[in-house]
């Protein structure tokens, strides 16, 4: 019997991409995926529209990891990757989340697609990378920005065109 394998959503940023490729791999404390306290949390959603908010949740994570970079290109990136039980741990646990530990580095032959904003999106993403923390913190002006840069649709790669993005 084969092991199932746990689909996670890793946010990173462009330089964490050329980490990616010339090591290998992606370093990474965290991501998201579907867990149990984000199916119990939204029980009518199926298994698309959970990964769905998997997703979008790791493209808000890149908006915090852009702020931590400001050399980093505004542009946001998730890294869908399917990584054995034993490499990832449950987060917070709390309903509704979809946090979970990262074991150890993704390896590149884990990776199943990366997804990037495209270049035109970069001043929107800038925006909201500078207010993202304001936007957690309920403020209605920095979550209106952050929602005009989750209107961009971030562009879907394979693993074979990593040398893109470098």
């Amino acid at each position: 019997m084969t092991e199932q394998l746990i689909r996670v959503y890793v946010p990173a940023t462009m330089p964490m991409l050329s980490t990616l490729r010339t090591t290998g791999e992606l370093t990474a404390d965290s991501a998201d995926a579907v867990t149990p306290a984000l199916r119990e949390w939204y029980a009518e959603g199926d298994e698309e529209e959970l990964e769905y908010v998997a997703f979008t949740r790791a493209a808000q994570g890149a908006l915090r990891l852009l702020r931590q970079d400001p050399a980093a290109p505004r542009r946001r990136v998730v890294v869908s990757a399917d990584l054995p039980p034993a490499a990832v741990q449950r987060g917070d646990g709390e309903l509704g989340s979809s946090a979970v530990r990262l074991v150890g580095p993704v390896p590149v032959r884990a990776v199943a697609a990366i997804h990037v904003d495209s270049a035109d999106a970069a001043d929107d993403i800038a925006a909201a990378a500078a207010v993202i923390e304001e936007a957690g913190a309920g403020d209605p002006d920095a979550q209106f920005t952050v929602d005009g840069a989750e209107d961009h649709e971030l562009e879907w790669y394979d693993v074979s065109e990593l040398d893109t993005f470098v």
